[in-house]
């Protein structure tokens, strides 16, 4: 089910306005790849009315109008990966292709993707509803962080990009509840796995050294970040609030996890698998060769490397789906009038860690005891009836 992006597809739908506009710095595909539908299709299931607008012109008004004003809040996003990384290589050269935008040239997506796009519905609207950022670039750069590109130490994203909440990590118990919330007229503040900016600090949160101590200080930034990095875990992580100026950043705990049947339900929505027809005729999308016959098996890592991102934004407990979803999806795939015979992936860079956890950890707390004594590897139970698909 493909959500509205232009004008007349709301009138199609007889909406006046969206409750929920999300923006996005990738093409729409409306897959469970996608973070932007997956979080459309839960809203969507809740009975709110969601519209997409996929990398907007953010040179003109155009595009960042066409829906409207939600009733609710906006959600930004600067799509599947950071838009600094999207753009650039790892020696700093522009990048000249993209797989996420249609017709494949990297000419659609603006650096700092989440700062812009938040800017530009500043500009045209005024006196707005929330402003909500989500997605890896938000959630990775929720604190005072370091920034490659520019090689210094840049403040929270939220305060560059003048945005009400950060919601961060899997975003979709958080988005849904804030959803709610504004539906009837409630503080939204006070829910877990999202970010604000106060005038004062919250009594029983841990201070981070501030972004001013921070940028001058190496030492300062070790601690901030091993503070930071030990209070993400939702079974023992306190809330956090860090100084920028005369404004708090303040970190509430994160949401729990996802059960394995929540995991299941969001895998079993209704989605299209394929790119809207609005952006088809605007050329191939690249990344449909890989995601079309893919399947996610599990969410989350307890690899901790630390050039990756999945710790920190899916969680550091493996989350997996039954065996019972994940062969459902591969039928819906079989499905497909052009399935070719085989499924391209399962499991992704993770594949390994599928239904492999810790129970001590999850009793407990991760990242305490990194050396996993109490995993019970096996991977050949059921491994036989798990790849048949009837």
């Amino acid at each position: 089910m493909f959500f509205p992006t232009t004008s007349a597809e709301l009138k199609k739908l007889k909406w006046d306005n969206p409750d929920i506009i999300l923006v996005t710095g990738d093409v729409y595909i409306d897959s469970p790849f996608i973070g932007v539908s997956v979080i459309g299709q839960i809203l969507t299931k809740a009975g709110f009315r969601v519209g997409i607008i996929a990398q907007p012109d953010w040179q003109s008004k155009a595009d960042i109008c066409r829906l409207g004003e939600p009733k609710l809040f906006w959600g930004i996003t600067g799509g599947c990966m950071d838009s600094m990384v999207a753009n650039y290589t790892a020696t700093k050269k522009k990048r000249l292709s993209d797989d996420l935008t249609a017709g494949g040239k990297n000419n659609s997506r603006p650096d700092r993707a989440v700062v812009v796009y938040a800017n530009l519905i500043r500009q045209y609207f005024k006196e707005t509803k929330p402003l909500i950022l989500g997605g890896v670039e938000a959630s990775l750069r929720r604190i005072s962080h370091y920034d490659y590109w520019s090689d210094s130490i840049r403040r929270s994203i939220l305060f560059d990009a003048r945005a009400d909440i950060l919601v961060y990590g899997m975003a979709e118990k958080a988005t849904l509840e804030i959803a709610r919330k504004l539906q009837h007229g409630l503080d939204i503040k006070d829910t877990k796995g999202i970010c604000y900016i106060s005038p004062a600090p919250p009594p029983d949160y841990i201070e981070l050294p501030s972004y001013e101590e921070v940028t001058g200080n190496k030492k300062s930034f070790i601690r901030m970040f091993s503070t930071f990095y030990q209070n993400n875990d939702p079974i023992t992580a306190q809330g956090l609030f860090q100084k920028h100026g005369p404004r708090y950043l303040v970190q509430n705990p994160p949401q729990p996890n996802l059960t394995v049947e929540e995991l299941d339900k969001i895998y079993a929505l209704n989605f299209a698998r394929d790119v809207h027809p609005f952006y088809q005729k605007q050329g191939k999308v690249k990344a449909m060769e890989t995601i079309k016959f893919s399947l996610t098996s599990h969410r989350g890592c307890y690899g901790e490397c630390n050039f990756c991102s999945i710790g920190l934004h899916e969680g550091r407990t493996v989350i997996s789906r039954s065996e019972k979803s994940i062969l459902h999806e591969a039928r819906k795939l079989a499905a497909l009038p052009d399935f070719k015979g085989y499924i391209l992936d399962v499991g992704g860079s993770t594949a390994n860690m599928y239904g492999i956890e810790c129970q001590r950890k999850q009793i407990n707390v991760a990242g305490r005891d990194s050396a996993m004594a109490k995993c019970a590897i096996n991977h050949f139970p059921n491994s036989f009836d798990c790849i048949k698909v009837h």
